[in-house]
């Protein structure tokens, strides 16, 4: 079916005028709530700034496989760097799709300091030789990124009549963050797995479409397309939300199906979740809108937790075996709801 995702203005929430920025609060409260999906305008990201992300994208997967395997994320324990297809798993399957995964530039936790599974999650990206602007190409746009990210979830606390600062504690040393670059091949059929169905484990995914469609959002148990919109990010409300609004918010099912033989589909996703040591609250609710929050919908092949490094991690090592089989089998994971 065509898209039924409805289209917000950030620049409504930044609005002097006062029912302005209330009308944009009431609208975003009920995207995050009865959808889990919007396109987002007016978030002051340049059209110059997206296509050079695109180009940056078909840039980088237009090398040759020995300079891509160079940045090969089975060789970096904190899960950077290139996947080839056929790599990752959602839902248990393997996904049709080329991608590259950035996160925070930091060192890495020295082994004798770590003492929580998560922090080796903590380290450097790896950078591809023959790109050497992609580093602070990237590593700008996710913070921009991060900029709009903050906004909008001051946002949403408002939507759900909090502070603006309720979940500030939670990211007071700044969100998780991860960035990927992705090339969606086309397949004969053009109903393969580019990523199978899922909900994002964080806070907000902000998704940057190249000119051809391929994800679609599952609304009323019906799929609908999320047709690219010049300008605007796709965004979605990850699992943390859903859990700090007991349910109230919703995290969304989506996949990406594969295009025709001959279209190639080019994409970039961005995921902020809460810091890594948070543990997520649940924020008090006032009584009309608790009513109508029944609780985080729960998967017991995939628990959510409410420790957020142990759920990012937990997701990462599901979703890359080979990165898990190279660097974590010798520790126990140890899980809390």
């Amino acid at each position: 079916m065509s898209s039924s995702v409805p289209v917000l203005s950030l620049a409504d929430y930044q609005s002097t005028d006062n029912e302005t920025r209330l009308s944009f609060i009431r609208q975003l409260g009920a995207a995050a709530r009865d959808v889990g999906f919007f396109y987002l305008e007016g978030h002051d990201l340049s059209q110059a700034e997206q296509d050079d992300i695109i180009s940056l994208s078909k840039s980088f997967f237009a090398l040759n496989a020995k300079e891509k395997r160079q940045v090969k994320m089975a060789n970096s324990p904190h899960f950077r760097g290139y996947n080839q297809t056929h790599t990752e798993l959602t839902a248990g399957a393997l996904d049709f799709r080329e991608q590259f995964d950035i996160m925070d530039e930091l060192p890495a936790v020295h082994s004798q300091l770590v003492t929580q599974e998560w922090q080796k999650l903590i380290g450097p990206n790896q950078w591809p030789d023959a790109m050497p602007r992609m580093r602070s190409t990237l590593l700008t746009w996710q913070d921009r990124l991060t900029k709009v990210g903050l906004t909008l979830l001051s946002a949403l606390c408002e939507a759900l009549e909090q502070p603006a600062d309720a979940l500030q504690p939670t990211v007071q040393n700044g969100p998780y963050r991860h960035t990927k670059l992705i090339k969606y091949p086309g397949s004969e059929s053009g109903g393969n797995q580019g990523v199978g169905a899922h909900k994002d484990p964080g806070y907000l995914t902000f998704v940057l479409q190249g000119e051809h469609s391929g994800l679609e959002v599952e609304i009323d148990n019906e799929w609908h397309s999320v047709s690219p919109r010049k300008g605007a990010l796709v965004v979605n409300i990850g699992e943390l939300l859903e859990l700090a609004s007991d349910g109230y918010l919703k995290a969304t099912n989506h996949r990406v199906v594969s295009p025709p033989t001959g279209v190639t589909r080019y994409s970039s996703a961005f995921f902020m979740a809460a810091q890594l040591d948070a543990d997520i609250p649940v924020l008090a609710l006032p009584e009309h809108l608790k009513r109508l929050a029944h609780g985080p919908s729960s998967d017991p092949a995939n628990p959510l937790l409410r420790k957020v490094g142990e759920n990012v991690l937990k997701g990462r090592k599901r979703s890359h075996p080979d990165v898990t089989e190279n660097f974590y089998n010798d520790t126990p994971q140890q899980l809390s709801a």
